[in-house]
């Protein structure tokens, strides 16, 4: 018999730990691990390069400062040369499920070089009564900004494909409709994604922070307080715990949030954590200028200390990027924090920053990067065993690092539809040389040897 493909050469991390073996693969999926090297169509050299298994990046925000139809090709583009096998976008629609999902779900079957999947964002009380439309859809993770509301409602929705313009709507976010959103997933066995900020002390803080005339990332980090992440993080744990509802934070970066998850866990509230890379590498102390702007804000030096520590004790679950694909005229559009745009691209340098602040400083091993990056991502979102793992009959999602390349981050190299990255010029050792999907080699060397189309729906929950 011949086979597709084989690995060769390369170390293989498994669940169990580091393997020297030849990884075989036959149409997209993983069919053995062996000393051999069976016939094969093609043969990929491994020598001196690592083998985990593909990366899945469970926040991501693309569709909303151009069309799904363009932003698909331009991210998922992004996500291969960054070695990301799988993207969950955070899907927030205007109006109708029922009416607007399938014509993104169209427009995205024939635009991902990788695959993909959703989370719907609840953004008003007629959406709640479509969270059952959306899980016919495989889509079975709902997102709920308690961040949304009063004076700070206002967000960008994600554009119908075509579109042009930007689609600026205004959310109130109340606590009567957290709950009905908790209390539907609950009955529906769907987790929920929490963006943990409370619009009306973040509200507050930003006009008095304005009315001093302050400005810069700290006082974006003092406008919207770390006691703010903790009373949403207290109120929507005793509402999960009410309804029996499974909790995910998204992009956990301060002590505080911290400190209050522990505490809601031990009071039996099911939580999993996400951090993302900037909550690790970024403080308000060491940043300049406004591109590090995001919500919630970038910390002191002191919270990133503490978010390591959560991260090398195995308590943090997962880690998404929070990529956000704007552009840096409408990133920096004033002449003030405030005026400036939230949130950054970030899905291309997750890897090469997690390695090389991360594995090759000693601060966590390979095993923990890949359990992070993409087994526990896999089992929380309903992937498993497809994706998130090398072993026989999952699909064939493997990136291929070396952990001695070194090179400068440029966004140019990354090649998206953001023209600037918060990492530019930084020097990172260790990054993804080769990103399969399902069997094929999609990119290499930063360079995009595929079509846009081949990268699938992954729908969930997946067995």
């Amino acid at each position: 018999m011949t086979v597709d493909a084989v690995i060769t050469g390369s170390h293989v991390i498994l669940q169990n730990g580091m393997v020297d073996k030849n990884i075989v693969i036959n149409e997209g999926k993983v069919v053995g691990l062996t000393n051999d090297v069976p016939q094969c169509d093609h043969k990929i050299k491994g020598d001196g390069l690592v083998s985990l298994p593909g990366i899945i990046d469970p926040h991501i925000h693309y569709g909303v400062y151009s069309p799904i139809d363009e932003a698909a090709i331009t991210e998922s583009k992004v996500a291969a040369i960054g070695g990301v096998t799988t993207m969950i976008r955070m899907l927030r629609l205007s109006g109708s499920y029922k009416k607007n999902l399938d014509s993104q779900l169209e427009a995205s079957s024939k635009t991902h070089y990788v695959d993909y999947s959703i989370h719907a964002s609840i953004l008003s009380k007629s959406q709640i009564n479509e969270m059952e439309f959306c899980k016919s859809r495989g889509i079975t993770s709902f997102k709920i900004y308690m961040n949304l509301g009063e004076e700070v409602g206002h967000v960008y929705m994600d554009m119908q494909p075509g579109e042009k313009s930007l689609r600026e709507e205004r959310v109130e976010m109340t606590t009567d409709m957290i709950e009905k959103i908790i209390e539907k997933a609950a009955a529906l066995n769907c987790q929920v994604l929490v963006h943990a900020e409370d619009y009306q002390m973040c509200s507050c803080g930003i006009k008095t922070a304005k009315e001093k005339r302050m400005d810069g990332l700290g006082a974006w980090s003092q406008s919207r307080p770390v006691e703010s992440e903790v009373k949403s993080i207290t109120t929507i744990s005793q509402i999960a715990r009410k309804f029996g509802c499974n909790l995910y934070f998204v992009h956990i970066g301060s002590r505080a949030a911290i400190d209050a998850i522990s505490k809601e866990k031990k009071n039996g509230t099911k939580i999993h954590v996400e951090t993302c890379p900037h909550y690790l590498t970024l403080s308000y102390e060491s940043q300049k200028g406004y591109l590090a702007k995001v919500m919630p804000p970038i910390r002191s030096s002191q919270d990133m200390e503490t978010v390591w520590h959560e991260v090398q004790s195995g308590r943090m679950d997962t880690i998404g990027t929070d990529h956000v694909a704007n552009r840096l005229n409408l990133k920096l559009g004033g002449e003030n924090v405030w005026s400036a745009l939230a949130g950054f691209p970030g899905m291309g340098t997750m890897v090469p920053i997690l390695l090389s602040e991360g594995v090759n400083k000693g601060k966590i091993n390979l095993q923990q990067f890949s359990n992070m990056t993409s087994y526990n991502t896999a089992q929380i979102f309903g992937m498993y065993p497809k994706k998130g793992i090398i072993q026989k009959g999952s699909d064939a999602d493997i990136v291929l690092v070396d952990l001695k390349k070194e090179a400068k981050v440029s966004s140019v190299d990354i090649d998206g539809f953001s023209d600037y990255n918060v990492y530019e010029g930084w020097n990172l050792k260790g990054w993804p040389v080769k990103t399969i999907v399902r069997g094929n080699v999609i990119a290499e060397d930063f360079k995009i040897i595929a079509k846009p189309g081949y990268g699938k729906f992954v729908s969930r929950p997946q067995t």
